[in-house]
């Protein structure tokens, strides 16, 4: 969880396009980030690939409002609504995009080609039919910022108690990343997206460093198949708030536009004007 899912950062950048604060370009540069080309497969009206840029106009002239993130495991199908082709390929890929507005789903295929250190990366994104349903297992911002704090406490107790080294290469070296990152001012959520969104995010990436440094720096104290089996008991279901937090950030945008449509006088329930996208 120390970088951002691909479908985050379509979402994000998807949904300021939307609401007209980023340009086509732009939002599209966000979104391939450091990948080499981005296209998407299967779009109504087109016969082929088509690039970002096309791609997101398409589907707002579809009749998408909105992006939303789903972030399934096996046994967590967090953020999917169905039908089962689609959430058997985003399980697979272990992220997708759901639109809102209009019934199509974006599933992302990572090729990569080339040697070590000069690896040219390319993602398709499948387009799919999806069920119109609402998404499964996803929290508000207000609920995730809640259960995030006391998974905070519990990953650093279980962490403690285990004996897991909170030192070391390693450890030293995911935490510079964390920092790293949080100085470049949290350039994941793109423009329109309330502060709690971000503050949300934040805290679930530090959540998810902790795990990730439980899981892969060394066996500290835990050095039985017991103690180690111990530790992924406890660490599960810290890493599965971690992953709702996240999935609950980058879908704050969509969920504050739901608002607005069941509000009164152009003001959502959360008291944000409500305005129309684009």
């Amino acid at each position: 969880m120390l970088s951002e899912p691909r479908s985050g950062l379509l979402a994000a950048w998807g949904n300021a396009l939307l609401a007209g604060l980023v340009s086509p370009d732009d939002a599209a540069l966000a979104i391939v980030g450091e990948d080499a080309v981005h296209r998407v497969e299967g779009l109504p009206g087109e016969a082929g690939p088509v690039g970002l840029t096309l791609a997101l106009g398409r589907l707002r002239g579809l009749g998408v409002t909105g992006f939303r993130v789903a972030l399934p495991v096996p046994g967590h199908p967090l953020g999917l609504s169905g039908p089962a082709e689609f959430n058997s390929r985003a399980l697979e890929a272990e992220e997708a995009v759901v639109t809102y507005g209009a019934p199509f789903g974006l599933v992302p295929e990572v090729r990569e080609s080339g040697p070590a250190g000069d690896l040219h990366v390319a993602v398709a994104w499948q387009c799919l039919a999806v069920r119109e349903a609402p998404p499964a297992d996803v929290p508000s911002l207000g609920e995730a910022e809640r259960e995030l704090a006391e998974a905070l406490r519990d990953a650093t107790a279980v962490l403690s108690r285990l004996d897991v080294a909170g030192s070391g290469p390693v450890a030293e070296a995911a935490m510079d990343a964390y920092r790293a990152r949080a100085e470049r001012g949290r350039e994941v959520l793109a423009p329109g997206y309330p502060p709690r969104a971000a503050r949300v995010l934040e805290l679930a990436q530090r959540v998810g460093l902790l795990v990730s440094v439980a899981y892969e720096n060394g066996h500290g104290g835990a050095v039985s198949a017991s103690e180690m089996a111990a530790r992924g008991e406890a660490l599960r279901p810290v890493e599965r708030v971690a992953r709702r937090a996240q999935v609950a950030a980058y879908n704050a945008y969509v969920e504050e536009r739901a608002r607005c449509r069941r509000g009164v006088r152009g003001v959502s329930r959360s008291g944000r004007s409500c305005r129309r996208p684009g």
